[in-house]
């Protein structure tokens, strides 16, 4: 039997929280978004009897931008496997520091998760930011980056945050949003790799290809661990955003059975690595 810690899921429950994104009139505008207008449970992680589920990583879905700490007053007191929470904060507000004192009594909590997208040279290279990127940093807490690795403006931002605060542990979403193997993305890749403190996270497929298989992901997540080493990459579902694909159950099988790793690589890309980075005991 397989063990699995899933790094990225996202729990909805949709009479507690906002999940504004969900709404039909905010981006992303996907035609299909509606189908996952709906609450997730824990007990909706379910997989076949050749995978146990050790744990996940739940990643701060926009349940309350304006309080994010409710959102994990909301999972600890439903779940019941082991977790780990990172949130949202504003990592471009002064109040930063406030907010990351009151999500830091919830015992779940190892990290801030911000979506900087398109305005993520900006955002990386504004002086507030860096200050409460170097908070995060001393109090041992994780920074999950999400933004396409092709903007390599970006990249270069990050790489200097990287460079200033060696000891910011800093989590990479979504492979860092490939649609295939460019030059740009590659380049991008290289280049953060040389930071020991950078981790990367491969999943969101569905976001780009709702027809993903095995086979068109393999290449980039197998130039990824030659970049980065064996153990600092992690497999995740982004689950349910996933279910726009395949079924959970599905995707597992295609990372641990199509994919063909060996045993020790399976294992650390699927469980010892995520079990590490995010401090499961």
């Amino acid at each position: 039997m397989s063990k699995v810690i899933d790094p990225h899921i996202h729990l909805f429950d949709l009479q507690e929280g906002d999940y504004d994104w969900l709404k039909s009139e905010n981006e992303p505008h996907w035609p299909d978004k509606s189908t996952i207008n709906r609450d997730y449970a824990e007990s909706d992680l379910s997989l076949d009897e050749t995978v146990a589920l050790e744990g996940f990583v739940h990643i701060e879905a926009g349940f309350d931008n304006n309080a994010p700490w409710r959102e994990l007053a909301w999972l600890e007191g439903h779940c019941q496997l082991p977790f780990r929470s990172v949130a949202f904060a504003d990592i471009r507000s002064e109040a930063f520091k406030d907010q990351v004192a009151e999500l830091s009594q919830y015992r779940s909590f190892v990290g801030i998760r911000y979506i900087l997208d398109d305005a993520a040279e900006t955002i990386l290279s504004d002086e507030v930011v860096h200050r409460n990127l170097a908070l995060l940093a001393e109090e041992g807490l994780l920074f999950e980056a999400q933004f396409p690795l092709a903007d390599q403006s970006a990249v270069a931002a990050l790489s200097r945050v990287l460079g200033d605060l060696p000891q910011l542990k800093v989590v990479l979403n979504h492979t860092g949003s490939p649609q295939q193997l460019s030059e740009n993305w590659m380049n991008s890749i290289m280049s953060l790799a040389h930071h020991p403190e950078c981790y990367i996270k491969c999943s969101g497929w569905e976001m780009f290809n709702r027809n993903w298989v095995s086979d068109s992901i393999k290449p980039l997540i197998s130039f990824a661990i030659r970049q980065f080493g064996l153990t600092r990459v992690m497999l995740a579902s982004n689950f349910p955003v996933s279910e726009l694909s395949c079924d959970y159950a599905t995707l597992w099988q295609r990372y641990l059975k199509e994919m063909k790793w060996k045993g020790f690589e399976k294992d650390m890309l699927v469980y010892e690595n995520a079990k590490r980075i995010y401090q499961f005991d």
